[in-house]
């Protein structure tokens, strides 16, 4: 099993000492090993907000973070903290709470309407991070004490008891992601044009000052400032059981519209495969989380998601939204409600304390992909696009006070006062085996018609065809889904396989395996959505004997029932950042 200890050759210390009134930013936890803490060590998570801006000069006795993890065995060059800027437009403003209408969606066929809409307040400022005296450290939800749990039962009961118009009653707090994810809120000056935070590169900035907030108010109503929201640990096989704390009917922390199949001793299926050997599940759920975190991603986007400007659409979400942050909200969400609420409907998500959890897993794997995984694997790291910077959002903070959020204040947790605990990264290094066979492939592949016979496909059924390969041997390339129109009132989920061998589609520990495309039913206004996804070739190619091949064998495998997909086309390019 891999562990998340990455190599460090040296010790670091800083020799001067630590004023006690000055902010203390610890070190990343996921780099400890079996050294101990140093308290005279400050990291700082300077950033600069776009290309034409400078990093301030570090304060002497501090370690810049990129520097130290510069020094951490080489982990990534600095060519890698940015990516080239998009052509900029506006960015995303922050929605009118006085113009929110109605949320929608769609129950047996018809719309139902629901209020998501905040209290509204005339006075809205903009919000500085405080300075951080002490970190935060967000616990790994199947470890935690009993005492924790206490804890968060108590600040979970005390927020469910605060006035209903209260901006941080429980359900008000649940509103926002039905406000910002289900068509209460149109874009500023955009007509009726939808703010979604949804399949594009706001989706982990959102997401994370949504937590943050929650977090600081949990932490108000029980007085302590350093509380901090569990992970469900859900990328590590003693993770992969709902977190038992919040199964308990008598607990805040329980909601009753959830799976019964998913309750424990289940395991996650990140997959949506309907696997019932939890082994094999272990496996399939390893191997997505290496595929959407090292494997198919060949630039900042294809993780973080497609730009999003003002009076835009979105136009498709990162590997990991898509992935497995889409198959546990569907895996949680009760199938005998209208549209699988709680959890998986998008107006209803945040009524389950399950799902700050889930999210907060989510937001560190944003962490991870930033800090700790390997230059080699993963090529650049950071959006330094103004559009992408300076996109904002409104949220009401611990102390009711309605504030004016940034993306480019929230791209470092430790600069916003909290890190994860360390737990060991058994994905890292789960890449599939090799794959040696080809016999059958190359019979099957005599017999598949042409991707340009077939397409535009509406996906139903498994579907299986040749696509050409740009060039022979070992090729940088991508395959490249376009126009995948989307009935978003559905759970629709498909798998890419490439030249698989044995077509047992409840296995993806293989090397045929490649990645997948998901949703979380949702309100557009026509129902529908299209987006285009990427997925990087190298490795697939690399773990098959494919080199001479003309073409590839593509299956796509649906794992909803019945219609909902329509796929424009597919085809291979060369992977630009090599051009």
């Amino acid at each position: 099993m891999a562990s998340s200890h990455l190599p460090c050759a040296t010790t670091i210390s800083a020799t001067l000492p630590l004023p006690s009134a000055q902010p203390l930013f610890a070190k990343p936890s996921h780099f400890l090993t079996h050294a101990k803490r140093s308290p005279r060590l400050q990291v700082s998570c300077a950033t600069a907000p776009n290309k034409n801006d400078s990093v301030d000069d570090t304060p002497q006795g501090k370690v810049d973070r990129r520097n130290m993890l510069l020094g951490l065995g080489g982990l990534y060059g600095a060519t890698n903290l940015v990516s080239t800027p998009g052509a900029s437009a506006n960015p995303i403003q922050p929605p009118e709470l006085d113009k929110c209408g109605v949320a929608t969606n769609a129950a047996n066929q018809k719309p139902v309407e629901f209020s998501c809409c905040p209290p509204v307040t005339q006075r809205i400022i903009d919000y500085k991070l405080p300075p951080v005296f002490q970190m935060k450290i967000r616990p790994s939800a199947h470890r935690v004490s009993p005492e924790y749990i206490f804890k968060y039962n108590m600040a979970i009961d005390r927020m469910k008891r605060l006035p209903q118009d209260d901006p941080r009653n429980f359900l008000q707090q649940a509103n926002i992601h039905c406000a910002y994810c289900n068509g209460a809120y149109d874009q500023p000056g955009q007509g009726t044009l939808d703010l979604q935070v949804h399949e594009s590169w706001l989706f982990f900035p959102f997401h994370r000052w949504y937590l943050y907030f929650y977090e600081r108010i949990l932490g108000k109503l029980i007085g302590d400032p350093t509380f901090a929201l569990p992970f469900w640990n859900w990328d590590n096989p003693k993770g992969m059981t709902m977190p038992p704390m919040f199964v308990d009917p008598r607990s805040a922390l329980y909601d009753e519209k959830r799976d019964p199949a998913s309750l424990p001793p289940a395991v996650v299926d990140l997959g949506n495969t309907q696997v019932t050997d939890p082994l094999q599940l272990v496996a399939n759920n390893l191997t997505i989380m290496y595929s959407e975190m090292i494997r198919v991603n060949a630039n900042v986007y294809d993780f973080m998601g497609q730009p999003l400007r003002e009076g835009g659409k979105p136009k498709g979400g990162g590997s990991s939204e898509r992935g497995s942050h889409t198959s546990v909200h569907i895996w949680v969400g009760d199938p005998n409600q209208p549209t699988r609420e709680d959890l998986g409907n998008f107006y209803s998500a945040g009524r389950d304390p399950l799902f700050y959890c889930h999210h907060a897993n989510v937001d560190r794997m944003w962490t991870l992909w930033q800090y700790f995984l390997p230059s080699n694997k993963v090529p650049d790291k950071r959006i330094t696009d103004p559009d992408f910077l300076n996109a904002a959002f409104l949220f009401y903070d611990e102390n009711a006070q309605l504030v004016r959020v940034t993306v480019k204040d929230c791209l470092d947790n430790l600069r916003m006062g909290y890190d994860f605990e360390r737990i060991d990264l058994p994905w890292l290094d789960y890449r599939p085996p090799r794959q040696t066979a080809k016999a059958k492939v190359l019979r099957t592949s005599s017999t598949a018609p042409k991707a340009s016979t077939l397409f535009p496909l509406n996906l139903d059924k498994v579907v299986r065809f040749q696509v050409d390969k740009t060039k022979k041997g070992k090729a940088d390339e991508l395959l490249v889904l376009e126009n995948i129109t989307v009935d978003t009132t559905k759970f629709l989920k498909f798998d890419v396989f490439v030249n698989d061998e044995d077509d047992n589609a409840t296995e993806l520990d293989k090397a045929a395996y490649l990645g997948t495309y998901a949703q979380v039913p949702h309100k557009t206004p026509n129902k529908t959505a299209t987006s285009t996804i990427r997925m990087k070739l190298t490795e697939l190619y690399d773990d098959m004997d494919i080199s001479d091949d003309d073409s590839i064998v593509v299956t796509l495998v649906p794992r909803h029932q019945g219609p909902g997909v329509t796929i424009g086309g597919i085809k291979i390019i060369e992977n630009p950042s090599d051009n």
